[in-house]
Order: C-alpha cells, then structure tokens, then sequence
C-alpha cells in the first residue's frame, strides 16, 4: 500500500482566562487536541514554559510519537523474521536543548526496549530487528535529531540478552 496518507487534528487552545494574550502571564497554555473519532488529548505546555504537568506537552508526545512508531516497526519486523514477542515495554529517555529567546531543540532521544521473546534462539534475530524497525519508522525518519536504541531482550522464563 504505497502512496501517501494525510491526516488531521484539530487543536483549540482553551487557556483565554478572559483577557486574552494581553501579557505572557496572562494566558493558560491549555489546548484540546482532537481527531475524528477518537477521544480528546488535554495537552499544554512544559511546566518550565508555564504549563499544566497534568496534561501532556508536545515534548512528550514527540517522544511517544517516536516510541510506538519504533513498536511497531519492530513487532512487523519481528514477525517477518520468525521471533515471536510476548511483552514489550519502553522507558524512552530525550534531551531537549534551549537556544534562548524562546527557541529550543531536541538533540536526542533514546529508546529503551524491553522485548520478551517465547524462544532462546529467537535472541539475535530479535536484536538485528530494531535496526529494521529504526530504518522503516515513519517518524524517526521525519526528525533531524538522532533516535539510538538500547535494547534488552529478555526469553519468557528465561535470560536477558542486551
């Protein structure tokens, strides 16, 4: 299925505490992001950049953005290849440099996959494939920073490989 795909989302901001952007303090950074048919994201900004921590910031959806596209690149390519997952799980980690003057940039991110396999021979096809999932990852290909992998691969009741 080859071609291209658009999407859309709508996001309202709704943080206008009644007067308007009249002073930078004076304003909630509260926005609702919303696509047909699925449930609503409350999102804001950073709490550093005078957001609410209860809702998600476009830095953290950058980074989840970034960790289910790797998902599910790798579950595709490990069924390609014959390894059968049966638990995955990520702590990504990212970096995020200020420029000053408002301006800033992700530098890095750094996904820490967690794959259990049903097989121990299953273990260095299972590695190799987080290089396939990096290479066909629609968003770590939109980026301009680098997207690295430390994985671990754990065999169900078994050992750890990392």
């Amino acid at each position: 299925m080859l071609g291209e795909h658009h999407y859309t989302l709508t996001a309202t901001w709704t943080g206008d505490r009644g007067t308007g952007t009249t002073g930078y303090r004076e304003y909630d950074r509260d926005v609702t992001l919303s696509v047909q048919g699925k449930s609503d994201v409350f999102a804001s900004a950073d709490v550093p950049f005078r957001g609410d921590g209860s809702r998600w910031n476009p830095e953290d959806l950058l980074i989840a953005s970034l960790v289910e596209c790797h998902l599910l690149s790798y579950l595709h390519a490990c069924v390609e290849v014959g390894v059968v997952v049966t638990a995955y799980s990520d702590e990504a980690t990212a970096t995020m440099r200020e420029h000053g003057k408002a301006s800033g940039a992700f530098v890095e991110v750094l996904l820490h996959p967690v794959v259990t396999v049903s097989d121990e021979s299953m273990v260095d096809a299972a590695l190799a494939a987080h290089a396939t999932a990096h290479e066909r990852c629609f968003i770590a290909n939109s980026v301009n920073f680098p997207v690295r992998h430390e994985p671990k691969i754990v065999v169900s009741g078994g050992r750890s490989e990392a």
